[in-house]
């Protein structure tokens, strides 16, 4: 199946290069207030993004640290219990060592009682290095919390931010819209196309350029007098040799 090629407007045909040339620098001055808008626009995304990306992270830390409190707590639980047990065996051995009848029992309940106070007392040492380490996870967790709290409070007055300006500049965006699809209907299909691409090509999206003392106004390069000569002319399109830009005379609005 073949394509068939977009048709040029019927104001494409009848305009003269100067006229082409004069559209094609309206078409790059409000495409590139189309670009400032969408600029400031598209910033506030990218940094809501991050915020979002930043709040995801810290309550993803803040959950973490409650579940290792949690499995602290659960060995402090152990170890009191622990604990406990061992105090009730050294009760019970102290009941019996009373009613001993020989040296090699007493000798093993001393042992047994021995070990059991041995017990408590790393129970107790465990116990405080829990205690520490819970309180040190409650210091970490309140200051996340903070940073959490800066975090959401930083994304409303983001999202804020990026509501008001889209209603600000959503209605000029729209208007731009219109001027630049005006602007395009003086322009053949052919011009447009090289026009687009060198704009995709650019890092500043400048595709249209007048020459500024003699140089680029683009990239700056010295352009020869008779080149400079030929875009007083206004009878051709002429791209700089150095950065391919298309090259307008800035006095042919004066004109």
């Amino acid at each position: 199946m073949v394509k068939t090629a977009k048709k040029t407007s019927k104001k494409a045909t009848r305009a003269t290069i100067e006229d082409k040339l004069k559209a094609l620098y309206e078409l790059q001055c409000i495409d590139s207030a189309i670009d400032r808008i969408r600029v400031v626009r598209g910033e506030l995304p990218l940094e809501i993004q991050d915020l979002e990306d930043d709040i995801t992270g810290l309550n993803t830390r803040v959950d973490k640290h409650k579940d290792e409190l949690e499995s602290l707590e659960e060995t402090l639980s152990a170890s009191r219990l622990k604990k406990k047990d061992a105090k009730a065996l050294i009760k019970k051995y102290d009941t019996q060592i009373t009613n001993i009848k020989n040296n090699r029992e007493y000798e093993s309940l001393s042992k047994e009682i021995e070990f059991q106070n041995l017990e408590i007392d790393l129970c107790e040492k465990k116990e405080k290095e829990i205690k520490a380490k819970k309180l040190l996870k409650d210091e970490v967790i309140a200051g996340t919390k903070e940073s959490l709290k800066e975090r959401k409070k930083e994304l409303k007055i983001k999202n804020s931010e990026l509501d008001e300006i889209t209603k600000e500049t959503e209605k000029e965006e729209k208007s731009l819209m219109r001027k630049s699809a005006k602007a395009k209907d003086v322009i053949e299909e052919r011009l447009l196309t090289a026009y687009n691409r060198i704009r995709t090509n650019v890092r500043n999206g400048l595709a249209v350029v007048s020459v500024d003392r003699d140089a680029c106004g683009g990239c700056q390069n010295i352009i020869p007098a008779q080149r400079q000569l030929d875009i007083r002319m206004h009878k051709k399109v002429i791209v700089c040799e150095h950065c391919g830009r298309m090259l307008i005379d800035a006095n042919m609005f004066e004109k």
